[in-house]
C-alpha cells in the first residue's frame, strides 16, 4: 500500500485527488497539508508541512508557488519522493527543484494530462514543418476565473516545446496593445483568457497564407489532472534520485 501525503489537500485539486485515491486499492492518503485545517477529511491535516509527523512514501503537491520551497526542503530532509503539480514557479523555484532532484526523486510537469503531453509532441512536429513555411504561431489558453498565474504553465510549456524545436530563435509576445507595429515573424504570441469555470483549454494556431492549422486540447474535468498526479506518485515510488516528467511516465 502506497502512503501519500497530500500537500494542498483542501484545494480543489486536493479534494478531487482525495476522492479518487479513496477508490484505489493500492494507495491511500495518510496525511494532508493545508492552511485551512477546519475542513473535514478522512485523514489528519496539518497547517504546515514541517508540522507533519506522519511518514509517507510520496508527496503529491497541488498548492501555491510560495509553498514549494518549504515542501522541497521537507522532502529532501525526510527523503520522500515528491510530485510537484503546482504551476507559476519562479526561476529560483525551478532551480531548487533541480537541486532537490539530485537527492530525491522529483516529478514535475506543467500539466498532468496525458492528452496535453501528446499535444506537445504534435506541436513539435507541426513546428518543424510549418515554421519553415512562414506560418505564424499563436497560443491561446483559457482557464477559470480563480486561476492566479497567467499565462498558464502549460501554455509556456507548449511555447518552450515549439521554441526548442526551432533552436530557440523565437521570442514570446504576451501583450500587443502597447505597440503599434506589424507582427514579427520570429515570435510566438501567448494569450490568456480567464472566465467562469473553464477547467482548461489550450490551442496552438499555425496561421499561414490562406490556411490555418489549429491543434487544441480541452479538459472537461479536473479528474484528468488528478488521475495523472496519482499515476505519477505510483511511478515515483522506488525510483532513484532524479528529475522525472510525464514523458518518462508514458515511456515506462
Amino acid at each position: 500500500m502506497i502512503k501519500i501525503i497530500m500537500h494542498g489537500c483542501n484545494g480543489r485539486m486536493g479534494q478531487v485527488i482525495s476522492e479518487i485515491v479513496n477508490e484505489e486499492e493500492n494507495c491511500t492518503i495518510v496525511a494532508g497539508i493545508d492552511p485551512d485545517v477546519t475542513k473535514s477529511n478522512p485523514y489528519p491535516v496539518f497547517s504546515k508541512i514541517d508540522d507533519c509527523d506522519i511518514k509517507g512514501d510520496v508527496i503529491i503537491d497541488f498548492s501555491t508557488a510560495s509553498a514549494v520551497k518549504p515542501l522541497l526542503d521537507y522532502a529532501v530532509r525526510m527523503q520522500t519522493p515528491v510530485v510537484i503539480c503546482t504551476t507559476g514557479l519562479s526561476d529560483d523555484d525551478l532551480e531548487l527543484l533541480k537541486k532537490s532532484s539530485e537527492k530525491i526523486p522529483v516529478f514535475f510537469s506543467a500539466n498532468m494530462s496525458l492528452g496535453v503531453n501528446l499535444l506537445m509532441n504534435l506541436v513539435k512536429r507541426a513546428s518543424e514543418v510549418l515554421a519553415n513555411a512562414n506560418f505564424d504561431i499563436e497560443i491561446i489558453e483559457k482557464h477559470h476565473n480563480q486561476k492566479i498565474d497567467a499565462p498558464s504553465g502549460t501554455a509556456l510549456a507548449l511555447a518552450n516545446a515549439i521554441n526548442e524545436t526551432l533552436d530557440n530563435r523565437y521570442e514570446y509576445k504576451y501583450d500587443r496593445h502597447q505597440e503599434r507595429k506589424q507582427r514579427d515573424k520570429k515570435e510566438i504570441g501567448i494569450h490568456a483568457v480567464r472566465g467562469g469555470t473553464i477547467v482548461g483549454e489550450h490551442s496552438v494556431i499555425f496561421a499561414g497564407r490562406d490556411e490555418i492549422i489549429e491543434l487544441k486540447h480541452s479538459c472537461m474535468s479536473r479528474e484528468v489532472f488528478a488521475t495523472g498526479a496519482i499515476k505519477a506518485a505510483k511511478f515515483l515510488v522506488g525510483k532513484n534520485p532524479g528529475l522525472f516528467n510525464m514523458e518518462n511516465l508514458i515511456n515506462e
